[in-house]
């Protein structure tokens, strides 16, 4: 087995920063958003983003009061700060050798992805939402792939740092024996940049990305991305997004603590944890409370927290051409398992132990260091090895397990070096002579969040494209109630409902219908016209909804919401359900007693 890693620096976590931006949304209907436009570019401001209902604008010097004041306008909805989304990746590594062979990553086999065939005839389309995808690289279906392109991002199709890219392929790299392979191989992608060169973006190009994302007839919007702070912008065009049957996931975040981040804190958005190989929690994975609020107003609601977990450890997927790293090794001409650090190249020679490379070590010259870790740094110990004349680096672990490090971002070597494992030591102190070679790969490993996200977003479009009668929502639900649980017995704020299986999903919604009400879904229509139309309100601050539905022929009939059966009641076409003190978007289905006649599925927001 060989192996290399090489180091992605951490943009992701739960930060915001708004108010230094001097950033802000502003609300309005687009019939006075002119009138209002002209208003703020009197005052100074730059608009940023044009959106449906709002436009994103920076006032110099000013922060989210005075602007407040200065456009006090009565065509004037709402003024926000307008927050940063940031990708949530945290390090990377290869394995293997993907440019010669295509290889499966271990998250389809967690997850059931290659028990389950994509149809690629159902017109399933991800948006994804990022640093854009880069077209070099192969291992797509180029022909389903379409874009857009945001103000200040540059072209779609040119990458802004690996991240876009490997978040693509785990969704949907081709199945065409190169590579890697995702969850919906060849699956129709929209692509939209939102990340500028420095590797952020805003909400309100969020906000504008989910409406293009729409417009161009996704189904599914993954975004491996947030950040801390929420405004009703975003919140609005996600919740909108659901309203018309589709589904957003979202990154948890890779901060490893209880801070909700948005978009996925969004009631509209699926919080999406990640898990290892081994089926545990990723430490790195942030697991918010499904509470809010204080004392006698706190509620609490699963769609505000973690609802399920996918491979998000050491992910291989694709890169933009040449930016991996490809790493492989010998001990007396047998190959071991290391991971690469820096410097491309290819160097063998006798092997010398320079214990922890605190110096320069004449006997090392013409000789491939073996090194200890510990006491200085990765970079030192590599230098002292050149610097003695030394052709390459072997840093063995001081602790279990793979070493994977960094010569960091001022690195000023030239000879390869790579990581070895602590249980390698006793064979690499035997050896006589070693090989170092370290090559350029357009693919390689990254571990996030933004990992786990995509598969499921690929996952999504793998089982919904065989029961095309169903909802995101629905879809969504289906996950849920067939997931891997892990941790603690039920649902928990680490893996939510636990590790999402596409197989048991694809065979719930066989069993049960869309709608989790038993018979079967075939993948068509509702079996029976039956019409259904529902009006949300609130009274004393209580939710409520009225159903009005025809054409069941029971003497009873089955409610559902959210998939889930509220009650069985007496066929009088009509029915209301109290929900209390709530916030979100709720899907109501009206079905023949136990039967998959049933009417589509119908959305309330409050």
């Amino acid at each position: 087995m060989i192996r290399s890693a090489i180091a992605l620096a951490i943009l992701g976590g739960a930060t915001q920063v708004s108010a230094a931006d001097d950033r802000y949304i502003i609300q309005v209907d687009n019939d006075k958003k002119g009138v209002v436009k002209a208003l703020a570019k009197k005052l100074g401001g730059d608009v940023k983003v044009d959106g449906n209902g709002f436009f994103a604008a920076t006032f110099t010097g000013m922060d989210l009061s005075t602007v407040k004041g200065l456009l006090n306008n009565p065509h004037i909805k709402l003024i926000e700060t307008d927050s940063r989304r940031y990708p949530m990746s945290a390090y990377s590594d290869d394995i293997g050798d993907p440019m010669t062979q295509q290889l499966t990553p271990y998250a389809v086999y967690q997850s059931q992805a290659d028990q389950v065939t994509f149809n690629a005839n159902s017109g399933m389309k991800v948006c994804v939402i990022d640093s854009g995808l880069d077209s070099s690289n192969t291992d797509f279906n180029w022909g389903a792939i379409t874009g857009d392109n945001d103000s200040g991002t540059g072209n779609w199709f040119e990458h802004g740092g690996p991240h876009g890219t490997h978040v693509a392929g785990t969704i949907g790299a081709a199945d065409n024996n190169q590579g890697v392979v995702g969850m919906a191989p060849g699956v129709d992608m929209h692509i939209i940049k939102v990340f500028n060169e420095s590797g952020w973006g805003y909400s309100s190009d969020l906000a504008h990305a989910a409406n293009l994302c729409a417009q161009a007839g996704a189904n599914i919007i993954n975004m491996s991305l947030g950040g801390g702070g929420s405004n009703s912008t975003e919140e609005n065009a996600f919740a909108n997004f659901a309203a018309n049957g589709g589904l957003s996931v979202a990154a948890a975040g890779n901060d490893g603590n209880n801070v909700r981040s948005y978009p996925a804190g969004y009631t509209s958005v699926m919080m999406i944890g990640a898990n290892d190989a081994d089926n545990n929690i990723a430490d790195f994975s942030q697991y918010p409370s499904c509470t809010s609020g204080r004392g006698k107003k706190a509620t609490d609601d699963e769609r505000i927290c973690v609802e399920v977990t996918a491979g998000g450890v050491d992910t291989l997927s694709t890169y933009p051409a040449g930016m991996a790293a490809f790493a492989s090794a010998t001990a007396d001409g047998a190959a071991f398992e290391v991971s690469a650090m820096e410097n491309t190249g290819a160097t063998s020679g006798d092997l010398y132990f320079m214990g922890t490379a605190e110096a320069v070590d004449s006997n090392a010259s013409g000789k491939v260091c073996l090194i200890d870790r510990g006491n200085i740094s990765f970079h030192d110990k590599v230098a002292n090895c050149e610097n003695s004349g030394g052709l390459g680096a072997i840093i063995v672990n001081n602790e279990s397990g793979m070493l994977y490090g960094t010569l960091g971002d001022t690195n000023s070597t030239t000879i390869p070096a790579v990581g070895a494992a602590l249980e390698q030591r006793t064979t690499l102190m035997a050896a006589t002579n070693a090989s170092i070679n370290i090559s350029a790969s357009d693919y390689g490993y990254m571990s996030g969040t933004s990992m786990a996200t995509p598969a499921v977003a690929g996952l999504a479009a793998l089982v919904w494209s065989n029961h095309a009668s169903c909802s995101g929502e629905e879809i969504r639900n289906a996950f849920k109630a067939t997931a891997q649980d892990q941790g603690a017995a039920g649902k928990d704020v680490y893996f939510g409902y636990g590790i999402v299986k596409a197989a048991a999903a694809d065979q719930y919604l066989l069993a049960n219908g869309c709608g989790g009400s038993g018979g079967g879904d075939t993948g068509g229509e509702p079996e029976a016209d039956i019409s259904l139309s529902a009006s949300g309100y609130k009274s004393r601050g209580a939710a409520f909804v009225d159903l009005s539905y025809s054409g069941a022929a029971t003497s009873n009939v089955d409610i559902y919401r959210d998939g889930n059966l509220i009650t069985t009641t007496a066929n009088t076409n009509s029915y209301t359900d109290s929900l209390g003190k709530v916030r979100g978007s709720f899907g109501y289905q009206v079905c023949e007693q136990g039967s998959t006649v049933c009417s589509a599925t119908i959305t309330v927001n409050f």
